[in-house]
Protein backbone atom coordinates (compact mmCIF):
# COMPACT_ATOMS: atom_id res chain seq x y z
CA UNK A 1 0.00 0.00 0.00
CA UNK A 2 1.51 2.97 -0.89
CA UNK A 3 0.75 6.43 0.25
CA UNK A 4 -0.42 9.54 -2.26
CA UNK A 5 2.19 12.66 -1.78
CA UNK A 6 1.25 15.93 -1.14
CA UNK A 7 2.89 17.45 -4.23
CA UNK A 8 -0.14 16.31 -6.44
CA UNK A 9 -2.69 18.22 -4.73
CA UNK A 10 -2.12 22.24 -6.14
CA UNK A 11 -4.12 23.49 -3.13
CA UNK A 12 -1.54 22.17 -0.61
CA UNK A 13 1.87 23.40 -2.77
CA UNK A 14 0.20 27.01 -3.27
CA UNK A 15 -0.33 27.13 1.11
CA UNK A 16 3.05 25.99 1.04
CA UNK A 17 4.86 28.66 -1.30
CA UNK A 18 2.50 31.30 0.58
CA UNK A 19 2.51 30.58 4.07
CA UNK A 20 6.55 28.83 4.11
CA UNK A 21 4.64 26.24 6.03
CA UNK A 22 5.49 22.28 5.03
CA UNK A 23 2.41 20.65 3.27
CA UNK A 24 3.16 17.47 5.84
CA UNK A 25 2.65 20.35 8.57
CA UNK A 26 -0.25 21.90 7.09
CA UNK A 27 -1.86 18.32 6.68
CA UNK A 28 -0.78 17.05 10.30
CA UNK A 29 -2.25 19.80 12.22
CA UNK A 30 -5.50 20.42 10.30
CA UNK A 31 -6.12 16.27 11.05
CA UNK A 32 -4.78 16.49 14.83
CA UNK A 33 -7.15 20.12 15.15
CA UNK A 34 -9.68 17.81 13.93
CA UNK A 35 -9.66 14.82 16.18
CA UNK A 36 -8.81 17.12 19.04
CA UNK A 37 -12.14 18.85 18.25
CA UNK A 38 -13.79 15.19 18.07
CA UNK A 39 -12.37 13.80 21.41
CA UNK A 40 -13.30 16.76 23.27
CA UNK A 41 -17.17 16.71 21.41
CA UNK A 42 -16.81 20.29 20.12
CA UNK A 43 -18.87 19.45 16.81
CA UNK A 44 -18.09 15.68 17.34
CA UNK A 45 -21.11 14.61 15.80
CA UNK A 46 -20.96 16.94 12.61
CA UNK A 47 -17.71 16.49 12.34
CA UNK A 48 -18.10 12.75 12.30
CA UNK A 49 -21.13 12.72 10.26
CA UNK A 50 -18.78 14.80 7.82
CA UNK A 51 -16.22 12.33 7.97
CA UNK A 52 -18.63 9.89 6.81
CA UNK A 53 -20.01 11.11 4.14
CA UNK A 54 -17.29 13.26 2.39
CA UNK A 55 -14.78 10.62 1.79
CA UNK A 56 -17.50 7.84 0.61
CA UNK A 57 -19.16 10.70 -1.25
CA UNK A 58 -16.16 11.47 -3.32
CA UNK A 59 -15.09 8.11 -3.68
CA UNK A 60 -18.78 7.37 -4.78
CA UNK A 61 -18.58 10.03 -7.52
CA UNK A 62 -15.63 9.09 -9.00
CA UNK A 63 -17.11 5.41 -9.03
CA UNK A 64 -19.77 6.47 -11.06
CA UNK A 65 -17.26 8.24 -14.02
CA UNK A 66 -15.77 4.26 -14.00
CA UNK A 67 -16.92 1.59 -16.05
CA UNK A 68 -16.14 -0.88 -13.70
CA UNK A 69 -19.16 -2.33 -11.55
CA UNK A 70 -17.28 -3.65 -8.55
CA UNK A 71 -16.22 -0.17 -6.95
CA UNK A 72 -20.07 0.95 -7.89
CA UNK A 73 -20.59 -2.30 -5.48
CA UNK A 74 -18.06 -1.16 -3.20
CA UNK A 75 -20.11 2.51 -2.43
CA UNK A 76 -23.62 1.43 -2.63
CA UNK A 77 -22.47 -1.70 0.13
CA UNK A 78 -21.09 1.83 2.06
CA UNK A 79 -24.08 3.59 1.99
CA UNK A 80 -26.11 0.51 2.92
CA UNK A 81 -24.13 0.18 5.65
CA UNK A 82 -24.00 3.55 6.80
CA UNK A 83 -27.62 4.15 6.57
CA UNK A 84 -28.12 0.98 9.03
CA UNK A 85 -25.91 2.11 11.62
CA UNK A 86 -27.21 5.42 11.02
CA UNK A 87 -31.05 4.01 11.51
CA UNK A 88 -29.44 1.82 14.46
CA UNK A 89 -28.06 4.79 16.26
CA UNK A 90 -31.08 7.15 16.01
CA UNK A 91 -32.91 4.78 17.90
CA UNK A 92 -30.25 4.40 20.72
CA UNK A 93 -29.04 7.88 22.44
CA UNK A 94 -25.20 6.24 22.65
CA UNK A 95 -23.91 9.30 23.61
CA UNK A 96 -24.42 9.95 27.02
CA UNK A 97 -24.01 6.06 27.70
CA UNK A 98 -20.44 5.37 25.89
CA UNK A 99 -18.11 8.20 26.71
CA UNK A 100 -15.84 9.34 23.86
CA UNK A 101 -18.54 7.44 21.79
CA UNK A 102 -17.87 9.67 18.87
CA UNK A 103 -14.02 9.31 18.71
CA UNK A 104 -15.02 5.63 18.33
CA UNK A 105 -17.74 6.65 15.73
CA UNK A 106 -15.04 8.66 13.56
CA UNK A 107 -12.45 5.55 13.61
CA UNK A 108 -15.37 3.30 12.64
CA UNK A 109 -16.20 5.32 9.65
CA UNK A 110 -12.88 5.43 8.08
CA UNK A 111 -12.14 1.62 8.91
CA UNK A 112 -15.77 1.80 6.70
CA UNK A 113 -15.13 3.87 3.69
CA UNK A 114 -11.72 3.98 3.47
CA UNK A 115 -10.61 1.30 0.02
CA UNK A 116 -7.69 -0.10 1.74
CA UNK A 117 -9.45 -1.41 4.69
CA UNK A 118 -13.25 -1.97 2.79
CA UNK A 119 -14.77 -2.61 6.23
CA UNK A 120 -18.34 -1.62 4.47
CA UNK A 121 -17.78 -4.91 2.80
CA UNK A 122 -17.03 -6.90 6.12
CA UNK A 123 -19.62 -5.58 7.64
CA UNK A 124 -22.15 -6.24 5.00
CA UNK A 125 -21.02 -9.67 4.55
CA UNK A 126 -21.09 -11.10 7.50
CA UNK A 127 -23.79 -9.60 9.49
CA UNK A 128 -26.48 -7.52 7.00
CA UNK A 129 -26.63 -10.31 3.67
CA UNK A 130 -27.41 -13.19 5.94
CA UNK A 131 -29.74 -10.97 8.35
CA UNK A 132 -31.31 -9.17 5.63
CA UNK A 133 -30.90 -11.51 2.17
CA UNK A 134 -33.99 -13.65 3.46
CA UNK A 135 -36.22 -10.72 2.52
CA UNK A 136 -34.90 -10.29 -0.85
CA UNK A 137 -35.70 -12.16 -3.82
CA UNK A 138 -32.17 -14.02 -5.17
CA UNK A 139 -30.64 -13.79 -1.75
CA UNK A 140 -27.41 -15.48 -0.82
CA UNK A 141 -27.16 -19.20 -0.85
CA UNK A 142 -26.92 -19.18 3.41
CA UNK A 143 -29.85 -17.28 3.69
CA UNK A 144 -31.62 -19.31 1.04
CA UNK A 145 -30.50 -22.15 3.16
CA UNK A 146 -31.42 -20.55 6.09
CA UNK A 147 -34.83 -19.74 4.83
CA UNK A 148 -35.45 -23.64 3.83
CA UNK A 149 -35.04 -24.81 6.99
CA UNK A 150 -36.92 -22.52 8.96
CA UNK A 151 -39.75 -23.46 6.32
CA UNK A 152 -39.30 -27.13 7.32
CA UNK A 153 -38.96 -26.65 10.72
CA UNK A 154 -42.20 -24.66 10.39
CA UNK A 155 -44.07 -27.25 8.38
CA UNK A 156 -43.12 -30.26 10.62
CA UNK A 157 -44.79 -28.28 13.36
Amino acid sequence: MTLPTLSKYPALNNLERQAGVPKAYAVIGVAALYFFLIIFNLGGQLLTNFAGFVIPGYYSLAALFTDTKDDDTQWLTYWVVFAFFSVVESFFNIVYWFPFYFVFKFVFLLWLSLPMFRGAEIIFRSFLAPTLSRYFKGGSSSANLRSKADAAVNKSD
